[in-house]
């Protein structure tokens, strides 16, 4: 195995496999009665999920499943299976050449828990929003169920879940570090990040009559082996970044050739036996078969600066145009990560997207709602990924932060077959996004640099000065597709990356002026430095030129709208004096939080590392590296929380004794300088349930919703307007 410098074949340009004489299917078979309309004998592939099956282009099964139908394989879905028992993974019987996967579109404990970790009663992605239709960690679970059922059958996991879980990391709910799931669900390769050309070529190639066990240098996959092959380059990543002494090894400062010439003493080794040769640089043609050995699972386990450590290693290796392999021991087995996926093209993108979806969920759920397709049945992606590198956030992690977008012609053939075919359709497009709503072909000025960053992210701590920020080509995709006949409005629901859109003040005038439903989230989630630093975003100050923009720019078109401000509670970094900042700027500004969202550690995520280890791996991380803040602990959570919703009268109790605690009670009192009133309605806060004098004063505050992770916050503006929900 040698991996080669990065290309890749076209996504489309196979020969198509044989079964392609079938064509393509109204749905993809969810039954035998369905597969055998269709004149199949058995399935190829059969696709695995936590989600309801929408055949949607939002949805990763419909993508998946679509674009293997269109390389000739025959696909089927098990969409929610009853994991009791092996039964219902039987159902399509046993595919020609293996199962794929995935917990769905949400990792399964994000999706059932909330950041207190308490169990959410409803799931978007199910019929009718029912809670407790998939397991917790589904992909492990679906893994073992469908070994139990066909345990000759090859086994693919991939989708969100697994792609945060591909090496050693720690698990939130459990407060451990797990291994890779990778070997808990005991699959033969994991898929990570944006799948395409990986499920691709997994597909021809066991069609084409390979075993599983040859794909071994496939981007974005990981596997397991006992040891490194010989003829490759190992590097200690220790020897990268220093966290202090882990376990004997060659010096990693020595020269090469000191360990070139320690290796030439060294005894043969025997027959099957890799030579390993460590080293700290790599030139040329040797990068490409090098990888780098990260600190083993039991180590990182044991070590949270060595977790931290590993967190910084990974992330360095991120950019497809300059990554290396990477390997982790788990006892006596390797876990190997092969560089990330090459970003799809234009043309690709553009292929995948109008690929012969329905648009709406297979007809076996009747009338059933399902809550996150009505959200998303009017809305269009025009491109993926994100160079933000928001610490907190999976995106990066899982999309890589290269912008993929498609064409805009490509895109307005999708508005007009939602206008033309999907049912309820009224005229409004809900969103023209993806993963940030303003990223829309913008890209580094030079490929060469591109290739060779290892920045993680563009735009912290500012933007960087090879960053093309032109939002032209968005402009003008929301101009055409604002005047396409039938189409009434173009809204933008995605988030918006303020700071790059000051960039272009004739962006957010189009935006603000034609794109708003008369609030727009955007996503500041701190002010004060020290969490803002943790998190890499920008200073409050971006905010107020993009405010003064689009409150400009609303004034001239004559309409009153107003910005949703996101904040996160509780992030690493976070002070309670910064909570108290954050509550006092949101008051200064009439703002009034309907619902908050906690930091939530998701695995693998920077933030997380930092969570767990106290360590900052955003620099270097050492022994005696920088320490960060990090509020855990259920009652310092609440109290973060509750200064993000100083207004609920149920919080005034916590924050008054906090208030004191910290020295400044003059906050406490009555007028318009301070955060939160000396007396305390009724039946409010603990406060008995008995009338007082100055009970009216607090009428309405209401009990407080429970913080949702992933929902939005209401920016309330001041005056008339502040008992307004969206």
């Amino acid at each position: 195995m040698s991996l080669s410098p990065p290309s890749a074949p076209e996504l489309f340009g196979r020969r198509k496999y044989w079964a392609q004489r079938f064509g393509s299917a109204p749905f993809l078979p969810m039954s035998r009665a369905e597969m055998d309309e269709l004149g199949w004998d058995s399935c190829d592939i059969i696709v695995v999920t936590g989600d309801a099956y929408v055949d949607h282009p939002s949805f990763g099964m419909a993508i998946v499943g679509r674009l293997l139908e269109a390389q000739g394989f025959r696909v089927g879905i098990i969409a929610q299976p009853d994991w009791r028992s092996a039964e219902p993974f039987a159902v399509l019987g046993a595919p020609n050449l293996f199962f794929g996967v995935t917990a769905g579109n949400m990792d399964s404990m994000v999706n059932r828990y909330t950041s207190d970790r308490r169990v959410r009663s409803d799931d978007a992605y199910t019929p009718d929003g029912a809670g407790g239709c998939r397991p917790d960690r589904a992909v492990i679970v679906y893994a073992q169920r469908v070994r139990e059922a066909f345990p000759e059958s090859a086994l693919v996991v991939g989708g969100i879940e697994a792609s945060l879980r591909r090496i050693a990391h720690f698990d939130y709910w459990s407060e451990k570090v797990r291994r890779s799931v990778l070997l808990d669900s005991r699959a033969d390769l994991l898929v990570y990040g944006n799948g395409e050309r990986a499920i691709v070529e997994i597909a021809h190639r066991l069609g084409g009559g390979e075993t599983i066990a040859q794909l071994d240098d496939i981007r974005g996959t990981a596997f397991t082996r006992r040891r490194v092959p010989s003829g490759w380059v190992e590097i200690d990543s220790t020897s990268i970044d220093t966290p202090g002494p882990v376990a004997p090894m060659p010096d990693p400062y020595a020269m090469e050739s000191e360990i070139r010439a320690i290796s030439d003493a060294a005894p043969a080794a025997e027959p099957g036996v890799a030579v390993v040769r460590f080293t700290r640089q790599v030139k040329g043609a040797d990068r490409f078969r090098s990888v780098i050995r990260m600190p083993s699972f039991e180590a990182v386990r044991d070590d949270p600066v060595l977790y931290a450590h590993a967190s910084r290693i990974l992330h360095a290796e991120a950019n497809p145009g300059n990554a290396r392999a990477l390997v982790q021991r788990h006892g006596d087995t390797d876990v190997w990560l092969n560089p990330p996926p090459l970003p799809l093209a234009t043309r690709e993108m553009d292929q995948v997207y109008e690929l012969p979806y329905q648009r709406v969920p297979h007809p076996f759920y009747g009338e059933a709602k399902i809550p996150a397709y009505k959200m998303i049945r009017f809305s269009v992606t025009i491109q993926r990924g994100c160079f933000g590198g928001c610490t907190f956030c999976s995106i990066t992690e899982h999309e890589g932060r290269i912008i993929q977008s498609r064409s805009e012609d490509s895109i307005v053939r999708e508005i007009e077959k939602v206008r033309d075919t999907v049912p309820g359709f009224t005229g409004v497009i809900s969103d023209l996004g993806g993963p940030t709503a303003n990223m829309y072909r913008l890209h580094c000025k030079s490929r060469e640099v591109e290739a060779a960053c290892r920045r993680p992210s563009c735009v912290y701590p500012g933007i960087c000065p090879n960053l093309d920020t032109n939002h032209a080509p968005l402009i003008q995709l929301y101009r055409r597709a604002r005047q396409l006949p039938g189409i009434k409005k173009v809204l933008v629901a995605s988030g918006v990356r303020y700071d790059l859109a000051v960039e272009s003040p004739e962006y957010v005038k189009e935006l603000a002026q034609h794109h708003v439903g008369g609030y727009l989230k955007i996503a500041p989630e701190a002010i004060a430095e020290g969490p803002l630093s943790k998190m890499m975003k920008p200073g409050v100050g971006s905010y107020h030129r993009f405010k003064e923009l689009f409150d400009r720019y609303s004034k001239e078109a004559g309409k009153e709208q107003y910005l949703i401000p996101y904040f996160i509670a509780a992030h690493p970094g976070t002070t309670d004096e910064d909570m108290l900042e954050l509550a006092v700027w949101l008051k200064q500004n009439g703002f009034r939080a309907d619902q908050v969202q906690a930091f939530l550690p998701s695995p693998m995520a920077t933030a997380t590392a930092m969570w767990h280890s106290g360590k900052n791996p955003l620099k270097r991380v050492s022994r005696d590296s920088e320490e960060v803040v990090v509020p855990k602990g259920l009652k310092v959570r609440r109290l973060h929380k509750a200064f993000l919703r100083y207004h609920d009268a149920n919080n005034w109790p916590m924050i008054r004794e906090a208030l004191k605690r910290m020295g400044r009670a003059d906050l406490i009192g009555g007028g318009k300088q301070h955060l939160v009133p000396a007396w305390q309605p009724a039946g409010t806060g603990g406060a008995p349930a008995l009338a007082t004098p100055l009970a009216a004063a607090g009428r309405g505050a209401g009990r407080p919703r429970a913080g949702r992770i992933l929902t939005q916050h209401t920016g309330l503006p001041p005056g008339p307007r502040a008992d307004r929900k969206r």
